[in-house]
């Protein structure tokens, strides 16, 4: 595993606690599994939630939705990972330092499974790095047509980890 890859690791599990408490207050309780065993065999939590951050979303105004990744760029293949893991999620929720979206996994396969065609009309890009295979959807398309919630924080996640 790569400095890079472990930082960011980090940094979202940090993300990952910040978005359960955020949740919580709103009285949805997720229950996240702690041991990789769970999270390959079952998923990311038990209440069906997968958290991820996206630190460039206000930036960029897309939103970074991953389909497949490689925890090292010297990796041959890419292995499929977020929604298209195949695991229990059914939400999936996602933001950056000053707000989040929640999703339905189903909503994004969807969205994936069109037509290039259909994406290119939406602005729907998709993009590949070293270690990462994903769609950009725009903020905008994503909050009119996408989000079955948003959650707004009132301080910034930077400011409170």
């Amino acid at each position: 595993m790569t400095g890079y890859y472990e930082e960011k690791l980090n940094e979202g599990q940090k993300y990952q606690d910040f978005i359960i408490d955020e949740l919580g207050k709103l009285g949805i309780i997720v229950q996240q599994y702690g041991s990789r065993h769970y999270q390959f065999n079952k998923g990311e939590s038990r209440s069906r939630y997968e958290i991820k951050y996206d630190s460039r979303m206000s930036e960029t105004g897309n939103v970074y939705i991953e389909v497949a990744e490689k925890a090292n760029a010297l990796n041959e293949n890419f292995i499929k990972s977020g929604i298209f893991r195949g695991d229990n999620t059914w939400f999936y929720c996602i933001g950056d330092d000053t707000h989040a979206y929640v999703l339905t996994v189903k909503d994004l396969r969807l969205i994936c499974g069109h037509t290039r065609e259909w994406k290119n009309a939406r602005n729907i890009k998709f993009v590949e790095t070293l270690t990462s295979q994903a769609y950009l959807i725009p903020e905008e398309y994503v909050r009119e047509y996408l989000s079955v919630g948003e959650l707004v924080f009132e301080k910034p996640f930077k400011r409170r980890s």
